[in-house]
């Protein structure tokens, strides 16, 4: 008889392992491991993540009533003090490098046929409790992390992340990331700094953002608002104050436009951006989808159970998230090739019940098949088609 793969297996046909092994040899994280390498590692996180477990008792406690299955894809069942030790110990750089060579695959062309991305900022917190969290101590009793992130919403997927502790200003984790040219950013208060705007806008980066309530709009001449832009109030074109605090000079020199947006609630926004030529509309609309980058947080607490972790050090928090996203991936690799077409929930879910079975990871479903899902995740299966 034919020997047929389980789904875990056919799933990690996706990982390119010549790049792993080459950065697993360029960080020397293998130099003292003897029985649990790194490959062995990202396999025993990747089969606790896609099988939806939340503790290390959990991981083990599955991977022992699989094990011989597990045999046939490289891995092996840790001891629990050795899984421990492996996220606490062994640097998350191999883990973040393998994503950053798997998402630059999977978005391999896009910039040719968009022409112009669309990135969106933010960070979402995280909860940590317990012994290895003091890195993240946020107050006398309160421990937390953020995840920052920038998104690509017309990929949706995530194409930059940092983690640092809840204490960290989101503007303070911008500052060193990459900045595309040209690219369009948009983001929230959270990001309020002159400086950094005026890098962003010297790279010929178009900025959609919010005003500060206090921030006046200097030297304004209005503009006409079209007809059609009902939700539009007013259009002005000005420039901001010369400073940012009483010792600060502002360098962001150049013009910006005000654009105030009536929403469904009747409250008004002051939205701000460089670009003085684009019709209103299309920067509210911008400013809109910042709320995608919201939904792919939700999906990756609901999801990638990135809410409850294996491990609280600095450390092992990389590298679970480093290998929540890899298994974003990989789930949307399988749902590009799959012979049925799936949103993200279903792809998930059909592994989650599939994963130590032998099957295909592409034929999962079956032809005509609906999966039903509840009115708590629909929101998520309209964001992610």
């Amino acid at each position: 008889m034919r020997h047929q793969n389980t789904v875990l297996h056919d799933l990690t046909k996706w990982i390119p392992w010549g790049t792993f092994e080459k950065l697993v040899e360029e960080h020397g994280t293998d130099a003292l491991a003897r029985r649990f390498d790194s490959k062995r590692h990202l396999l025993a996180l990747l089969f606790g993540q896609l099988a939806g477990l939340s503790s290390i008792r959990e991981v083990i406690t599955a991977m022992e009533s699989h094990r011989n299955r597990l045999y046939h894809c490289g891995a092996v069942v840790p001891k629990r003090s050795t899984l421990a030790d492996a996220n606490s110990k062994r640097s998350s750089a191999p883990f973040v490098g393998l994503f950053r060579d798997m998402l630059a695959r999977q978005t391999r062309g896009l910039r040719r046929k968009m022409g112009e991305a669309v990135l969106l900022l933010d960070s979402t917190s995280l909860h940590l409790a317990g012994l290895g969290a003091e890195w993240a101590r946020f107050s006398t009793h309160v421990r937390g992390a953020k995840a920052h992130f920038i998104y690509d919403a017309d990929a949706q997927l995530p194409i930059y992340h940092e983690i640092s502790a809840a204490n960290l200003n989101d503007i303070c984790a911008a500052k060193p990331m990459p900045i595309e040219a040209g690219a369009t950013y948009v983001f929230d208060l959270g990001y309020y700094d002159y400086a950094w705007w005026a890098k962003l806008h010297e790279a010929d980066c178009r900025i959609v953002t919010r005003f500060k309530a206090p921030t006046p709009l200097l030297d304004a001449r209005e503009q006409p608002v079209p007809a059609e832009a009902t939700a539009v109030v007013s259009d002005r074109i000005g420039f901001l104050p010369r400073r940012q605090t009483k010792n600060r000079r502002n360098p962001m020199s150049a013009p910006v436009r005000e654009i105030v947006v009536r929403i469904s609630t009747g409250k008004d926004l002051r939205l701000l951006t460089n670009d003085l030529d684009a019709p209103a509309t299309e920067i509210a609309d911008l400013y809109k989808r910042r709320w995608q980058i919201e939904l792919f947080f939700r999906l990756m607490k609901q999801t990638l159970r990135i809410t409850k972790f294996l491990g609280r050090s600095e450390n092992a928090v990389r590298i679970q998230i480093a290998v929540a996203l890899i298994a974003l991936l990989i789930i949307s690799a399988a749902r590009k090739a799959s012979e049925v077409p799936l949103t993200h929930l279903q792809a998930i879910r059909l592994v989650r019940a599939n994963l130590m079975h032998r099957k295909q990871a592409t034929r999962l479903a079956a032809h005509g098949q609906r999966i039903p899902i509840n009115d708590r995740q629909l929101v998520l299966e309209l964001a992610y088609p």
